[in-house]
């Protein structure tokens, strides 16, 4: 599956292998990717798509903002990937 905007994914590869991420934003060949917390938002991840694998839709409130171009914040961002993750609430 192809990699778009607020999809869930996982590092491949480099010191961040294995930790999951939100695809804020796709540039052809590269992805930038963020988890709001080692990798903030203002500052998201150039990262090349066969580095990173798809794990899944995100139908969360960050998501959403993604998708729509508004400004996501990191909490946002970490909340998210938290309750992809079945965190309790709380854990930030």
């Amino acid at each position: 599956m192809d990699i778009v905007k607020s999809h869930v994914v996982v590092s491949l590869a480099g010191r961040d292998k294995g930790k999951l991420f939100l695809a804020l934003d796709t540039d052809g060949e590269y992805v930038l990717i963020a988890d709001g917390r080692g990798r903030k938002q203002e500052k998201p991840k150039r990262k090349k798509r066969k580095h990173i694998q798809f794990v899944s839709e995100s139908n969360s409130y960050a998501a959403a903002k993604i998708r729509n171009g508004e400004k996501v914040l990191n909490s946002e961002i970490r909340k998210a990937l938290a309750e992809f993750l079945g965190e309790p609430k709380g854990q930030d």
